[in-house]
């Protein structure tokens, strides 16, 4: 039974991140990856609110599994992350390579940080 939570959370998560990328990406004439930035960034609020809300006893392991593994795992993306940053690079644009990196990790963290604070503010 996990195995199909962790698959019908995929099967909403691909095609949103699909979506939500190009949605993004069509609104900013950018060589910098805005879109697979948001989909990462957002994945990581989502499982801040998730994690808050396990450790607040809020939510069952087999929501875990649907939200956090399936839709999350499927929603973000680290294999075009680096393969974005590896292009930016490789075409000259060192500058926006770093800028990625850099801001990917802080953002992602922060909105972690914020979605686990935002769920024990709710549940505890």
């Amino acid at each position: 039974m996990n195995w199909l939570l962790v698959i019908v959370g995929g099967m909403a998560g691909a095609p949103l991140r699909y979506l939500t990328d190009r949605f993004v990406q069509r609104r900013h004439d950018a060589v910098f990856p805005w879109g697979t930035f948001t989909v990462n960034v957002l994945g990581c609020f989502v499982l801040g609110i998730l994690t808050g809300a396990v450790v607040a006893g809020a939510t069952s392991h087999n929501v875990q599994l649907l939200l956090g593994t399936g839709l999350c795992g499927a929603l973000t993306t680290y294999s075009t992350f680096s393969f974005e940053t590896l292009r930016l690079a490789e075409d000259g644009a060192r500058f926006l390579a770093a800028a990625n990196v850099i801001a990917s990790l802080v953002a992602g963290l922060g909105a972690a940080f914020v979605g686990t604070a935002l769920a024990q503010a709710i549940w505890v």
